[in-house]
C-alpha cells in the first residue's frame, strides 16, 4: 500500500505543480477571517496546499504517509514545518488542539469506517469553537459510476484507486454530528464539495 501512495504521489506532483488548490485559497481566506493561528493538514503531500496558510502567518502541522512527499515538502518549503510520517487512519499523532483543520481530497479515498474515524479524530483535535474544512469528490464527477462497484457510491476507478462519491445527503449524514454548517460546490480538477464544520461540543 505504501508503494502505491509513493507512485501516486509522484504522478500527482507532476500534474498539480506547486500552486495551491482553489479550495486551499478559499479556506485560507476563511481561516484568516476567523483569526485562525495554527492548523493541521492530514494528507499534506508535498506541501502545495500548506504554503498559502504559512504566507498568512498560520502555523502548519501535517500528516503524510509518503516519505517522498515529506522529503519534497522539506526541500521546497523548509524544515521548520512539523510533518508526522504515517497514515491518517492512525491519528492522532500528537495531543495538540488546533484552531483549524484542512483536509483536501482525501476523505473520499477511505472506506466508511475510516471516514468516520477521520472525521471523529479531526473533530477531537480541534479547540473549542474552531473549524475544520474538508474537500470531498462529488457524484457530478465524470468518473462516478465507472469502474468496479465496491459498495453504494464507492467504485474502484483506476489503478486500484477506490473512491466514495458524495452528494449533499451523504455529506450531511457523515458530517452533521461534527458541527456541519456549510456545504459549497468547488470546481477544480474534479467537482468537489467544500465542507465546513465548527466544534461546539467536546467530542463526536
Amino acid at each position: 500500500m505504501t508503494e502505491f501512495w509513493e507512485s501516486s504521489f509522484i504522478k500527482n506532483q507532476e500534474m498539480w505543480g506547486f500552486e495551491p488548490s482553489r479550495s486551499a485559497v478559499l479556506t485560507k481566506d476563511f481561516f484568516v477571517r476567523e483569526s485562525v493561528k495554527n492548523i493541521l493538514i492530514p494528507g499534506i503531500g508535498y506541501g502545495r496546499n500548506a504554503q498559502v496558510f504559512r504566507d498568512q502567518g498560520i502555523a502548519v502541522t501535517g500528516i503524510e504517509i509518503s516519505k517522498t512527499a515529506i522529503e519534497m515538502a522539506r526541500k521546497h518549503y523548509g524544515k521548520e514545518m512539523t510533518i508526522h510520517h504515517g497514515s491518517v487512519t492512525d491519528m492522532p499523532f500528537d495531543h495538540h488542539q488546533y484552531d483549524g483543520i484542512f483536509c483536501y481530497a482525501l476523505i473520499h479515498l477511505l472506506n466508511a469506517g475510516e471516514r468516520r474515524k477521520l472525521i471523529r479524530d479531526c473533530y477531537n483535535q480541534l479547540a473549542e469553537n474552531s473549524y475544520m474544512v474538508f474537500t470531498a469528490i462529488s457524484k457530478a464527477a465524470r468518473t462516478y459510476g465507472r469502474g468496479k462497484k465496491i459498495s453504494r457510491n464507492r467504485y474502484e476507478v483506476f489503478d486500484g484507486v477506490k473512491m466514495f462519491f458524495y452528494d449533499r445527503e451523504s455529506v450531511d449524514a457523515e458530517f452533521k454530528k461534527a458541527g456541519l454548517f456549510e456545504i459549497m460546490e468547488v470546481d477544480e480538477t474534479y467537482p468537489f464539495f467544500l465542507v465546513k464544520c465548527k466544534k461546539s461540543s467536546p467530542q463526536v
